[in-house]
């Protein structure tokens, strides 16, 4: 099963043998769409990218030698037809992430044009080309009446600058903005809401499968750790683990500890302290704390209903 079959849901953990109820959520949110206006090399490359990078990938383009399933073969749908014809059948919502990667100004132009237009202000909205070029453009742009505020909030230069020269280096540096724009909209840890919420295929994959198994999760962290709240990993009982809390030597704690919550079929909580003298003797590059819960789950867990409570 594709990662992208799957609609948003939740899953609850309890912290076991605690005096007083404790429920962390840890939230699986569907990929975020990116909708390419443009499907040139460097769009071609973003589009291989960031489809792994749980992006939903709609691409448009009015060259049916660039827009076509070959060129985009990781897009989930490619348009051919005028960039306004397109943006209005693709029909933007304000969570969408767009990236106008057309072939020149006109074009860009055409795009912004239609977006204004649509009511709709995208999440995230990034134009290529050079400052001066686009200072041009913006400049007509208002003379017809687009709202200055408006053209602020596109990206341009789009992408980070990492000294970005080939055609993937490029499409690598604007991957790098899509990722942390949406990390920026993640609302961290708050009233027992976990802060990851990415879907991990793997970890999903092994939920599907039969057999008991533990599910360990991050809930709280302190100083310096590898990952956030909300990292994940399922542990079967031949000591597979799919996902991952950060790897090293706390994830082998809790995979020892998750084997014990197999055999045991009872929950535990851990603290995995990274500034130890054992930490220290193996090199952890981190310096912090991990509250970890491991839940046991007896066998397939299904994961509709969206919201799935474990207890």
């Amino acid at each position: 099963m594709n990662h992208t079959d799957f609609h948003p849901f939740e899953m609850q953990f309890e912290v076991p043998d605690s005096a007083e109820s404790i429920v962390y959520t840890r939230k699986f949110q569907a990929p975020r769409r990116l909708i390419l206006l443009g499907c040139g090399y460097v769009a071609q490359s973003l589009c291989r990218f960031a489809s792994q990078l749980e992006f939903d990938v709609y691409a448009a383009d009015d060259r049916p030698s660039f827009a076509n399933s070959y060129t985009m073969k990781e897009a989930k749908e490619v348009i051919c037809d005028s960039f306004p014809a397109a943006i209005t059948k693709i029909k933007l919502t304000n969570q969408d992430f767009v990236a106008i990667l057309t072939r020149g100004h006109v074009h860009d132009a055409d795009c912004i044009r239609t977006i204004y237009a649509s009511g709709i202000t995208p999440a995230y909205m990034g134009l290529i080309g050079s400052k001066r070029r686009v200072a041009g453009l913006f400049e007509n742009l208002c003379t017809e009446g687009i709202d200055r505020s408006f053209l602020d909030q596109i990206h341009t230069p789009i992408g980070l600058d990492i000294g970005a020269v080939t055609t993937d280096e490029i499409a690598i540096s604007i991957l790098s903005e899509l990722i942390l724009c949406r990390s920026r909209l993640s609302p961290g840890k708050k009233n027992g809401i976990l802060e990851q919420t990415n879907l991990d295929p793997v970890f999903l994959n092994a939920l599907h499968t039969e057999g008991p198994k533990a599910i360990a999760v991050v809930v709280d962290r302190k100083g310096s750790t590898p990952v956030k709240t909300g990292a994940i990993m399922c542990v079967n009982a031949l000591g597979q683990s799919f996902g991952t809390i950060g790897g090293g030597c706390g994830e082998h704690e809790v995979l020892r500890k998750a084997l014990e919550v197999l055999s045991d079929k009872k929950d535990t909580f851990l603290s995995v302290d990274m500034t130890n003298d054992f930490a220290g003797e193996e090199g952890m590059v981190c310096g912090g704390t991990m509250d970890v819960i491991i839940q046991y789950v007896p066998g397939k867990v299904e994961i509709y209903p969206f919201t799935f409570p474990i207890y």
